[in-house]
């Protein structure tokens, strides 16, 4: 009876699996982040576009310098925030870019095993065939070693 095939390190494979899964999880969570900081930044730099654009006054209209004091002290503020959402954005694309390496790195160890596991069940597959054939040459010699089977001596056929 050929023996079933059995991955000794079969936990580990599962292991390795849900780390990779993990590290997928990781990934994504980590691209929603930078996504969130760049339209932010995005956000933050529109608002300041259209701040600047309030500022204009038409051609022979008094302008309001209290408007014109606050929206100059708003955008002060508002480029001290684009500069701080930059540097969030940097840092999320850094992060972005380990949580790929992690990703990779757990891939690789995921697939080392997952070719380990195919190569051991090629070589049982292999050996099972070995032990197979050995079998049957086992069984040539036996019946070999008892004589030949009589077909034709001792039954014959009668037609009637």
């Amino acid at each position: 009876m050929a023996a079933r095939f059995r991955f000794r390190l079969e936990s580990l494979l599962k292991l390795r699996r849900s780390l990779e899964q993990a590290a997928q999880r990781a990934l994504a969570r980590t691209l929603e982040r930078r996504e969130a900081a760049r339209e932010h930044l995005e956000r933050l730099r529109q608002a300041g576009v259209e701040t600047v654009e309030s500022r204009s006054v038409p051609a022979g209209q008094p302008v309001d310098l209290e408007r014109w004091r606050a929206a100059e002290r708003y955008l002060v503020v508002l480029e001290r925030q684009i500069r701080e959402a930059g540097e969030q954005l940097r840092e999320a694309e850094a992060r972005v870019v380990t949580a790929r390496q992690e990703l990779v790195r757990a891939h690789r160890a995921h697939l080392m095993l997952v070719r380990l596991k195919e190569r051991r069940q090629e070589l049982h597959a292999l050996e099972m065939l070995r032990e197979e054939a050995r079998e049957m040459d086992e069984m040539a010699v036996l019946r070999y070693r008892h004589g030949p089977v009589l077909t034709g001596g001792g039954a014959r056929e009668v037609s009637p």
